[in-house]
C-alpha cells in the first residue's frame, strides 16, 4: 500500500508498505484429509507468527520458503507457492547473500521451474560455501543431467553418496544409471531409496512411484502395479499412484478403469501430465470430443506457464519440451518445432531435448533431420523402449531397415505396453519388411 500526498502539482511518495508475507492457502478435498495437513498448518502458522513478530529472522523465512516448495509438490499449485518461495528466499539472501540453506533453496527452486544454468549457477555458489554437504551434490547433479553434462553429473553424484548415502542420493544413483542403460541397476537403487525413506512421507511414496513407473519402462505391469498400490497403502490418495494405475490399466486395455484412475489423479494436483494422458485415453476409448477437449486444456496450461517464464527471467515454468510433444499429438507440427527448437537452444546437450527435436523433424517427414538429433539423444546408451523404437523408425526411414528393425524389436522386447501408436507403428513396420 503506498502512502501519498498532493504537494505543489506533485505526487510525493511518503511511505511504502512491504508486502505481506504469502500465506498458506487452504487444501480441499482429499488432500485436506489425515494429520499431515493439521501439521504442515501448525508448522506454517508458527514460522508467518515468528516473522510477524519478528521480521528480521531469516532461519524462519527460509524454513517458510522450504514448507511452500514441499506444499507445491503436494498440492501442484506451483506458481503460487514457487513464487511465494522465490520472493522469501530473494528477501533472505538480500540478508544475508551468503546464506547456505537458501542458496540451496533457490538452487533446488529454479531446477524446479526448468531454469536450470540459473539453478546451476546458484549451486556452485553454494558449494563453495559449504563443500561437505550432500544436498548440495545432489542439486548439481541434478542440472548437470538436465544440461547434458553427464559425466560431470555422475561425479557430482558420487560425491553426494560419498558424503550421505541416502533416499536422495540413491535416487539419482538409479536416474543416471537408467539413462545409461542398466535399467536393473537402475530398479536396484531405486529400491534402496525406498528402502532409506519413511512409508508416507511424499518423498518417499515419490521414490516408490518411481520404483513403479520403472517396471512400466521394463513391460512388468504386476511389479508396477504392486508399487503403485503400496504408495496409495501408505499416501492416500497419491495423485501419482493413482496416475501410475492408470498407465497400468492403459496398458491393459482397459480404458474406462484408466480413464477414472486418470479424473481421479487431475481433480487432486493440478498437473498438466494427467490432463495429457487423458487426452490419449478418450482417444483410445472411442471419446474423441473429450480427447480434443483435453489436449487443448493441456496446452492451455503449459502455454500459461511457458508465457510466464517468457515474461520473467527469475520464474515461470519452462515448458517447452512439453508443449511441443502436445503439439505433435494435436498435428500442430510448425508450433511443435518452434517449441522444440526454444528447448534445444537453452541446453541442446541434453538428450531428452534432443529426442524431442528427432522426433518432431520426424513427423514433419524429415527424416535427416531427425537422424542428426536422435545420434545425439542416444549417445548415453539409454535402453529406453521409446527411445529406441522411435530410433527403429528414424532409421528405417533413413533407409537402414536392417537396424531399423532390431532397434524396434529391442524396444518391443523390453515392453510391450509401449504407447500404442508409438507400438503400432513399429509393429506395422515390422510387418511389412
Amino acid at each position: 500500500m503506498i502512502t501519498v500526498f498532493l504537494a505543489a502539482g506533485a505526487l510525493i511518495f511518503l511511505t511504502q508498505k512491504p508486502d505481506l508475507v504469502p500465506t498458506l492457502k487452504e487444501r480441499h478435498g482429499d488432500l485436506a484429509a489425515g494429520g499431515e495437513w493439521l501439521n504442515t498448518k501448525a508448522a506454517i502458522s508458527g514460522l508467518l507468527a515468528r516473522l510477524r513478530s519478528k521480521p528480521d529472522d531469516n532461519q524462519a523465512r527460509v524454513l517458510l520458503a522450504e514448507a511452500y516448495m514441499q506444499e507445491a509438490r503436494v498440492t501442484g499449485d506451483h506458481p503460487y507457492y514457487d513464487t511465494a518461495a522465490m520472493k522469501l528466499l530473494d528477501e533472505a539472501l538480500r540478508q544475508e547473500p551468503e546464506n547456505f540453506e537458501a542458496l540451496c533453496c533457490k538452487a533446488s527452486l529454479s531446477l524446479t521451474q526448468h531454469h536450470f544454468s540459473e539453478g546451476l549457477a546458484v549451486a556452485e555458489k553454494a558449494v563453495a560455501i559449504n563443500p561437505n554437504n550432500a544436498f548440495v551434490y545432489g542439486l548439481l547433479c541434478d542440472a548437470n543431467v538436465e544440461l547434458g553434462r553427464y559425466p560431470e553429473a555422475v561425479r557430482m553424484a558420487d560425491k553426494m553418496n560419498q558424503v550421505r548415502p541416502d533416499l536422495r542420493s540413491y535416487s539419482r544413483v538409479s536416474y543416471l544409471r537408467e539413462i545409461h542403460g542398466d535399467l536393473p541397476g537402475a530398479i536396484e537403487a531405486m529400491k534402496m531409496a525406498v528402502q532409506a525413506g519413511y512409508a508416507g512421507l511424499e518423498q518417499t511414496e515419490w521414490a516408490r512411484v518411481t520404483l513403479g513407473h520403472l517396471f512400466e519402462t521394463t513391460g512388468d505391469l504386476t511389479q508396477a502395479e504392486q508399487q503403485y498400490q503400496l504408495a496409495l497403502a501408505a499416501r492416500p490418495h497419491y495423485a501419482y499412484a493413482l496416475a501410475g494405475l492408470g498407465r497400468v490399466a492403459q496398458a491393459r486395455q482397459q480404458y474406462p478403469a484408466a480413464i477414472a484412475h486418470l479424473e481421479e489423479a487431475r481433480s487432486i494436483v493440478k498437473d498438466y501430465a494427467f490432463t495429457e494422458e487423458l487426452a490419449e485415453l478418450y482417444q483410445q476409448n472411442n471419446q474423441p470430443a473429450e480427447a480434443r477437449k483435453m489436449a487443448q486444456e493441456a496446452i492451455a496450461m503449459l502455454a500459461d506457464a511457458a508465457n510466464e517464464a517468457d515474461e520473467n527471467e527469475a520464474m515461470g515454468h519452462y515448458a517447452d519440451r512439453e508443449l511441443a510433444y502436445a503439439y505433435v499429438k494435436t498435428g500442430e507440427l510448425d508450433k511443435a518445432l518452434k517449441h522444440a527448437k526454444i528447448e534445444y537452444d537453452r541446453r541442446p546437450d541434453n538428450i531428452d531435448v534432443c529426442e524431442t527435436m528427432a522426433w518432431v523433424h520426424y513427423k514433419r517427414g524429415e527424416y535427416k533431420d531427425a537422424e542428426q538429433y536422435m545420434k545425439t539423444a542416444r549417445r548415453t546408451n539409454s535402453r529406453n523402449p521409446t527411445l529406441l523404437c522411435r530410433a527403429g523408425l528414424i532409421a528405417t526411414k533413413n533407409g537402414r531397415a536392417a537396424e531399423g528393425q532390431a532397434l524396434i524389436k529391442q524396444a518391443l522386447t523390453t515392453n510391450p505396453y509401449l504407447t500404442l501408436d508409438l507400438a503400432d507403428e513399429g509393429r506395422k513396420l515390422l510387418a511389412v519388411r
